[in-house]
């Protein structure tokens, strides 16, 4: 089969808006967690957010909005975005300039984009109150396309001039992960020579707290030791937004180009848990089967892993299913592998963690170094026997697993290796 690869990263998270200052602060674990000033009232219990920095997004109207000046957004364009459509357009612009593609190399039928978000409820609720208040003709044209959950498809595949496949996805914390697997199948079956995958999440007010409702947010307002995964103490995922940006290419495209990738994307599994609405699998059933079947997919072993990048949000009951999968799977070769998850630091993206956490992999396939356990005291007596590294690794892994899992039991897992 064709080999694929990434070429290019964009990104606007809260641990960085651009790949050096991203990689920095991964191998520094150096976090990006802050009291948020909206939760900083008594009827609010969560305290912390993943902030993203030097972007003001918090106008319903996009005129109001600030973003660095590197980046030239026609008005025309902004108009019809939420916040995290403006963060993806800036990662989508990296990630162009990153990968070294031309207008052509975007705008034809061989490249495509598959993306995803949980739409604006900051700007949905904004419309619709509008709409009740002032009537439906007075209300934006744009109030739909700037707010639904398609908003990104709409946004970028508009403004890049986009003309190869393009679908959202909606599995909650799994989508982007779903995203990079289904253009991994596009590209390898040649319907496709380059994929975006794009990833982004208001981060907001109204994107996060919500959650609290779940009881699955942190209480802490200390944000050393809000974001926790694996951790005894731990007690909940703290939110974030921005946005990330994949480039995938085939082998051909890579040496018709004459560019370095960041690594291969050697395949991906998914199953389902057939569960519950919103908690895993207690033994994680479904995260096993879809480690197994990329492991399958791809005829890696367990033991040739040096690497995972889980899944785990810092929630009592989701990381300790990820461990008992993990262990299910690996088995004797538990140790093998360094466990690690990044969410320590940026905090949980929702939708945009597959594309994010991948990208994060990436920079440590090419720059050589695994991403320590950030914030981890005291590991729950569960994790006994996974290798969970207190700091940063200055070991090259060679290959990679990328674990992701959402509402209804939805999982996929996907493997990477060393260009």
């Amino acid at each position: 089969m064709p080999r694929i690869f990434i070429t290019g990263l964009g990104f606007v998270t809260s641990i960085g808006n651009d790949a050096a200052t991203v990689t920095g602060n991964l191998r520094n674990l150096r976090h990006g967690l802050e009291l948020y000033p909206p939760f900083q009232k008594p009827d609010i219990p969560c305290k912390v957010v993943g902030t993203v920095k030097d972007f003001f997004t918090d106008s319903a109207d996009q005129e109001d909005w600030t973003f660095p000046a590197r980046y030239k957004i026609k008005r025309e364009l902004l108009r019809s975005m939420a916040p995290n459509g403006l963060y993806a357009h800036c990662a989508m612009l990296q990630a162009i300039e990153d990968a070294r593609l031309t207008e052509a190399d975007v705008g034809n039928p061989q490249t495509g984009l598959y993306a995803a978000s949980g739409g604006s409820p900051f700007l949905t609720h904004y419309h619709h109150e509008r709409l009740l208040k002032v009537g439906v003709m007075r209300c934006s044209p744009l109030g739909i396309v700037s707010s639904i959950v398609g908003t990104l498809n709409f946004n970028l595949v508009a403004a890049f001039k986009i003309q190869g496949s393009s679908c959202g996805f909606s599995s909650a914390c799994a989508s982007t992960a779903h995203a990079i697997g289904y253009a991994y199948d596009d590209l390898v079956l040649g319907r496709q020579k380059r994929m975006f995958i794009v990833g982004a999440e208001d981060g907001n007010n109204d994107a996060i707290l919500p959650f609290a409702g779940m009881r699955t947010l942190s209480l802490q307002g200390d944000p050393n030791v809000a974001s926790r995964p694996f951790d005894r103490a731990r007690d909940g995922f703290v939110g974030t937004g921005g946005g990330a940006v994949l480039v995938l290419e085939t082998e051909d495209e890579v040496a018709r180009r004459g560019v370095t990738p960041y690594c291969e994307v050697l395949g991906w599994g998914q199953a389902s848990d057939g569960h519950n609405v919103a908690i895993s699998h207690p033994e994680g059933a479904g995260l096993r089967l879809a480690m197994e079947n990329a492991l399958r997919a791809t005829r890696v072993k367990p033991m040739d892993i040096d690497y995972v990048n889980a899944h785990a949000t810092s929630t009592t009951i989701g990381d300790l299913s990820e461990v008992r999968a993990l262990k299910a799977v690996f088995a004797e070769n538990i140790a093998r592998a360094a466990v690690s998850s990044t969410k320590a630091l940026t905090g949980h993206g929702l939708s945009m963690a597959g594309a994010m956490e991948s990208a994060f992999c990436a920079l440590a396939l090419r720059d050589g170094f695994i991403p320590g356990a950030a914030h981890l005291k005291e590991p729950d007596p569960a994790c006994e026997g996974l290798n969970l590294p207190r700091t940063t690794l200055d070991t090259a892994p060679n290959v990679v697993l990328k674990n992701a899992s959402g509402f209804g039991g939805a999982n996929v897992s996907v493997l990477y290796k060393r260009a």
